[in-house]
């Protein structure tokens, strides 16, 4: 993904000056003649060198002076960089002097994920958002950019120029409703699928990641793995140790993205449930539940959320988990890319349905210098030998698990937005087919409507 930022503010003082060479009396391009921003906003000036023919030669820069003003970065959890690593330090350090820099403070606010939503829509409503940046999932963001609440990053960036090529910069995100609205640092995760290695071992079941490399990853091959793990290995005529667990909602979406599916096709406007590949996909889930019965089910209820942690009692051989659920976990875990189905392509192996990234609401005051500031935070020297290697070196133990990930699993997600639409009826789906056991097809068509109406619904607003 290529990098990119704001036009640096030293284009706009080399124009000042061959303005001023050339006589003329009025400063052109967003300044008036005192070579104030026309943002409110005052400046000092500060003197640097370029090097011309005749030697070195000054030339003014304006950088903006906010007055103290303090600029909010918000997210459902504390964004403040915890000074524990090299990267973190470095980053503190220009924290601290793009503070000073700017005469600004940079404030990072935690909201509680609950209530998170409904203080963004209360305090943009107003016209006053609570924060100058806002962390935002996807599906959050499409009803927020439709009623006109977020900028489109076009309006304070350019593609053409970085701070530094070499620095961790902030890289723009995926678009969305057409354009590009978001931005954050990049770092290589993805959601793959993930097995308990000391299971493996005990059982002596092939490697997953063994089989991705050889070609043999595949539904198939999955299948038979978790129904090899299914067993009763005290003899007590109960199953003790399960080939699968998971959340079958979110299964379900993953397995759709793998077969070259999703379901809501958003740049159409289309309902996604009644898809061939969605319908593939569902059948292959209840199989899974209701007729090879391999699935760990711990709540009693199928279809129950908690379902997604089931694997943490470390008697699941497979099971999908994003990395941010590795942490209490007493076992080795394994991560292999979810397999491809039938119409599926290496491209796409999950779901992204928690997409999120930063945001600037409409209303916030200079939003093009905000961004700049926020973004000279993360000019700083490439300590990691690659974004976000400290965090997955801390979920993952094994070098293998980490060069899966950033090899065949990152950006290989499809974003997805179904849970933007209100109504969109994939909880009933899910529901019908797996703890009514109800035939795939004539559930699709039972909510073929519904979902529908729930699309065309949101884009009318």
């Amino acid at each position: 993904m290529r990098k990119w930022n704001v036009l640096p503010l030293m284009l706009l003082a080399v124009m000042l000056f061959v303005s001023a060479c050339s006589g003329g009396g009025t400063a052109q391009n967003g300044t008036d003649s005192e070579g104030t921003v026309n943002s409110g906003t005052t400046t000092e000036t500060a003197e640097t060198e370029t090097e011309t023919e005749g030697g070195a030669e000054e030339v003014a820069a304006d950088i903006p002076d906010l007055g103290g003003r303090v600029i909010k970065v918000a997210a459902w959890w504390d964004l403040t960089p915890a000074g524990e690593t090299a990267s973190d330090k470095a980053r503190l350090d220009k924290i601290a002097e793009v503070e000073k820099k700017y005469n600004v403070k940079i404030e990072f606010v935690n909201v509680p994920f609950e209530e998170y939503m409904n203080k963004f829509t209360t305090t943009a409503l107003a016209g006053e958002p609570f924060a100058d940046i806002v962390q935002m999932e996807y599906k959050s963001a499409l009803p927020a950019i439709l009623k006109g609440q977020l900028l489109p990053i076009s309006e304070f960036t350019t593609a053409e120029n970085n701070i530094n090529q070499e620095a961790n910069l902030i890289t723009k995100f995926p678009a969305i409703a057409g354009e590009y609205y978001s931005f954050d640092n990049p770092i290589s995760i993805g959601l793959g699928l993930h097995y308990n290695r000391d299971l493996f071992k005990k059982m002596s079941l092939p490697d997953p990641q063994e089989l991705y490399n050889q070609g043999e990853w595949n539904w198939d091959k999955f299948m038979e793995l978790a129904k090899q793990a299914t067993k009763d290995t005290d003899n007590d005529g109960k199953i003790d140790v399960y080939g699968f667990s998971g959340w079958p909602i979110d299964v379900l979406r993953h397995l759709t993205a793998a077969n070259g599916g999703t379901i809501v096709d958003d740049e159409n406007s289309k309902e996604g449930l009644s898809d061939p590949k969605t319908i593939e996909a569902a059948e292959f889930v209840k199989r899974l539940y209701n007729v090879e019965n391999v699935v760990k089910v711990k709540t009693g209820d199928k279809t129950n959320w908690e379902e997604s942690n089931t694997f943490k009692d470390g008697d699941v051989a497979l099971f999908t988990a994003a990395e941010w659920q590795l942490g209490d976990i007493t076992f080795a875990a394994g991560v292999v890319p979810i397999p491809n189905g039938p119409q599926g392509s290496k491209d796409v192996t999950y779901a992204n349905n928690a997409a999120s990234a930063k945001f600037i609401p409409k209303g916030v005051e200079d939003p093009k210098i905000v961004y700049q500031i926020y973004e000279e935070t993360y000019d700083i020297p490439q300590i990691e030998e690659y974004p976000g290697q400290d965090y997955l070196e801390s979920r993952y133990t094994d070098e293998k698990d980490i060069a899966m990930i950033r090899e065949h699993i990152a950006g290989t997600g499809r974003i997805l937005l179904d849970d933007a639409y209100a109504g969109y009826p994939i909880g009933d789906y899910v529901n019908d087919i797996i703890k009514n056991n109800a035939s795939v097809t004539a559930t699709a068509e039972k909510y073929k409507a519904q979902a529908q109406a729930a699309v065309d619904k949101l884009g009318k607003q």
